[in-house]
């Protein structure tokens, strides 16, 4: 009742093919893009932007980048988080070395280096799949993990390769108090969104998911897997260290190589993972759960101490975190393996047909 198509006719190609066909898509994407833009700037506090909204924000748009990989593609990687350091470091050369450099441009090249450094690290992939191409990706994360601790020229002659940088501006509008940071994270995270999710939908898209499905059958068709194996690495990449970029600049500001390392590759494939493959809404539910959901557990385990009266040291709470945590994502992948953005796709289908039982 609530999500009934009809009477919405099309008349057109253009009209079928267009990315929100369904008139309540599109008025939930406006109301939702209404909340991001007007009213969370207006009741959210520096805390949350700082804590909650940044860090989602950001990590959605690395999961997009990691869902185009893996999701799209079919082809594990392991190596996100050296993606991410690549960006990250890239564009902070190009930032402190040329003068009058603009932010938005060298976070552009940073994620220009990124699909370089990620094609480089994609070759094997055309002979190599499975366990053993996600061990040649893992390779990228200690090859930059060595190189940005190594090499002083990426850290500017940094000897603990610690970096940091401040008077960030866009446009000539400044971007050092939190809701200008969350605003640029949105904005940007919206229209690289919107770009992967019209490039998934197209003739590169539809190559991408044909080598994930069936490689072999895909080459008797026509599609050559080099192209497709490798443009799929080289815009997830991009996206990915646009994303590393924006994680060093705007919510860190100050940074390390450990702030890149595996743990940042393996999360974000379980944002992958248990927000939909395949699906670029589903990186959103993905990063969600991933950043909510330690808060949450932090806050649930304080108040228990101040009703049981009973003292939760943080050393047993963050580790009951950590219990919860896994035992959560297991559970969830047993009872719905294809991602929160199945469920989501389940309760669109049954919202056409309530309250009738057929």
């Amino acid at each position: 009742m609530f999500y009934r198509e009809n009477g919405q006719f099309k008349t057109s190609y253009s009209a079928d093919q267009q990315i929100f066909p369904i008139a309540q898509d599109r008025l939930a994407i406006a109301l939702l893009l209404a909340v991001g833009f007007v009213l969370v700037p207006a009741l959210a506090s520096d805390y949350m932007f700082r804590a909650i909204l940044i860090p989602f924000l950001i990590f959605s748009l690395a999961a997009v980048g990691v869902n185009i990989l893996v999701g799209y593609c079919g082809q594990i990687s392991l190596g996100s988080g050296a993606f991410m350091a690549v960006g990250a470091y890239a564009a902070y050369n190009f930032f402190v070395r040329i003068d009058g450099m603009p932010l938005l441009v060298a976070l552009v090249l940073g994620g220009v280096c990124a699909m370089l450094f990620g094609i480089l690290f994609g070759l094997p992939s055309l002979r190599v799949k499975g366990l053993y191409l996600a061990v040649a990706t893992l390779a990228a994360q200690f090859f930059s993990d060595w190189m940005f601790l190594r090499i002083q020229w990426f850290t500017n002659n940094s000897t603990s390769g610690s970096v940091s940088v401040s008077n960030l501006q866009i446009f000539g509008f400044s971007l050092e108090s939190p809701l200008a940071k969350y605003l640029f994270c949105l904005g940007l995270l919206a229209l690289i969104a919107l770009l992967a999710k019209n490039l998934v939908r197209g003739a590169v898209g539809r190559e991408w998911m044909a080598i994930r499905d069936m490689d072999v059958a895909a080459a008797v068709i026509g599609i050559r897997p080099m192209y497709a194996k490798l443009s799929a690495f080289a815009v997830s990449s991009f996206i990915i260290g646009v994303a590393g970029a924006l994680w060093a600049f705007i919510y860190l500001g100050a940074w390390e190589p450990a702030a890149f390392s595996v743990d940042q590759s393996f999360k974000l494939l379980f944002m992958v993972i248990i927000g939909g493959m395949g699906s670029v809404m589903g990186s959103f539910f993905g990063a969600a759960f991933i950043v909510v959901l330690p808060i949450g557990l932090s806050l649930f385990f304080r108040t228990l101490s101040n009703v049981s009266g009973f003292e939760i040291s943080t050393a047993v709470a963050s580790h009951a975190e950590l219990m919860v945590f896994g035992a959560l994502i297991v559970w969830f992948l047993i009872v719905e393996p294809h991602g929160l953005a199945r469920l989501w796709s389940v309760g669109k289908q049954k919202l056409r047909l309530w309250p009738f039982p057929h």
